[in-house]
């Protein structure tokens, strides 16, 4: 370790930006969350003229990167504002465009100077090396950094400041030059993977096997051999999606209270293994899809989904209705696998149903605004005035739901279908009471972001549900159940 007398001297501690001074990439964030590189064609002539460095000056021309909201390392933060208090000099080098670094800078008042990328020079590696050596001189500065390309900067380095290093990178960097902190922070990317593609949701791909259920099939075990691949593809293309959409919401998941700490949010895991594992995931669930037949129902989902993620959820009312359609679509591939379409019927009274459980999503995240203080939802068409017009269009459709389920029960094809269809009144009653009593839980506050996921922990709609088994149970069976 460097002496105490040694480390506050003048030689200046640089700090990079990317993976070290924040948790994330700005270059990776910047084409992410604009895709400008797509829309501006300049940017292209940019990167065939300047490479790399090029490509990122277009990026932060273009791109609204909100510096405020970047996950900054808070421990390294505190260590760099105790130097900076010791009368040491700091100077912020990154191979981010200077629009970035200087935007950082302003934001955090923390740097003496900034040294980055210009447009020409990509400053990173070797270029970052000489750029120190010809500013400060060998072995006249330390400096901050956090991966492999750093260890040429390293050796020219007085000291280092090794940032959430891998192992390799570490024990190379300690060859390279004396280390004076090491920062250790790093979260494992599996988890933070995992995390991300939310296991949990996959609870919701159980309507795949509703068409089969519905169609009493029950002893068809072709068909739920297809049901449960087209459940296990579901799984696969819903993480991937999930992946995605997180990806599209970065900066607005930081200005959300809990959502803040999503993996991409909090910089936990990165932009190129999340990309990775959705397009991993997206051919898993194919192929699946494909060996199930039901190629065409994923494939819906899938447009709809990236049609929702990219700006279909910007748009208000249209956001919930494809909302309802996401979990429609889940009904009719699973239909389309075991060979049972969904009925009229049960699309009537699953569209009012999926389009109550939506605007329940939506009302709960207008609540959540309206006690910070916000106006209006990031990424969302909603304002807090809305909020009351919301819930009425939720109640509504949760009692259209319970007519449809009503007219279907006095209905010929329930006369077909159950030896009893007099005891199908039953389930009426309990799913206006379950729907009601999630949005009472709505407007006390106590929902959860996801309807589905609230109602899987509840104790109370678990015994609905099991009220509604016996009543459907009796209502096929029940000449074999008295007799």
């Amino acid at each position: 370790m460097v002496a105490l007398e040694e480390r506050l001297s003048p030689v200046p501690l640089c700090v990079d930006l990317d993976g070290t001074l924040v948790r994330s990439d700005t270059l990776h964030e910047t084409f992410i969350s604009a895709s400008v590189l797509l829309r501006r064609p300049s940017g292209i002539r940019s990167l065939i003229r300047h490479g790399r460095a090029g490509l990122k000056q277009h990026l932060a021309r273009y791109a609204k990167l909100d510096v405020r909201t970047l996950p900054y390392n808070e421990e390294l933060l505190d260590y760099l504002r105790e130097q900076k208090a010791a009368g040491r000099r700091l100077v912020l080098v990154t191979g981010a465009d200077h629009a970035i670094a200087d935007a950082v800078n302003e934001h955090l008042q923390l740097f003496d100077d900034v040294i980055a990328s210009d447009g020409t020079v990509n400053l990173t590696g070797r270029a970052k090396a000489r750029m120190l050596i010809a500013r400060f001189g060998e072995k006249g500065f330390d400096y901050a950094g956090n991966g492999r390309p750093d260890l040429v900067v390293w050796r020219a380095a007085r000291a280092a400041v090794l940032v959430n290093t891998p192992p390799g990178v570490t024990a190379a960097a300690g060859r390279a030059a004396t280390v004076e902190r090491h920062f250790d922070g790093r979260a494992s990317q599996l988890k933070a993977l995992v995390k991300a593609m939310r296991p949990y949701q996959w609870v919701k791909n159980i309507l795949v096997f509703v068409p089969l259920l519905t169609a009493h099939a029950y002893a068809d075990f072709g068909a739920w051999s297809a049901a449960s691949l087209t459940f296990l593809a579901f799984c696969a293309i819903a993480s991937a999606i999930y992946l995605v959409n997180d990806l599209v919401d970065i900066q607005s998941d930081r200005l959300h209270a809990r959502k803040r700490f999503r993996p991409f949010a909090s910089g936990k895991l990165s932009v190129p293994t999340g990309l990775g594992a959705a397009l991993a995931l997206l051919a898993v669930g194919a192929s699946l899809a494909a060996g199930a037949h039901a190629a065409f129902g994923i494939a819906c989902y899938v447009a709809l989904s990236l049609s929702y993620s990219a700006r279909l959820k910007e748009r208000p009312l249209v956001d919930v209705f494809i909302l309802a359609a996401l979990y429609s679509v889940r009904m009719f591939a699973g239909g389309q696998a075991v060979g049972h379409p969904v009925s009229l019927w049960l699309l009537g009274f699953s569209s009012f149903l999926f389009l109550s459980l939506a605007l329940v999503k939506r009302v709960q995240e207008l609540r959540e605004i309206a006690e910070q203080g916000v106006t209006r939802t990031a990424r969302r068409g909603y304002f807090v005035e809305d909020l009351d017009l919301l819930t009425i269009f939720g109640v509504a459709s949760t009692f259209s739901s319970a007519l449809v389920l009503a007219l279907f029960v006095q209905s010929e094809a329930s006369e077909e279908l159950y030896a009893m269809p007099q005891l199908l009144w039953g389930i009426v009653p309990l799913m206006l009471f379950w729907q009601c009593r999630l949005w009472l839980s709505t407007v006390r506050g106590q929902m959860h972001d996801d309807p589905i996921l609230y109602a899987a922990f509840d104790w109370v709609s678990w015994a609905v549900v099991a009220c509604l088994v016996v009543i459907l149970i009796f209502a096929k069976w029940a000449s074999f159940i008295v007799y």
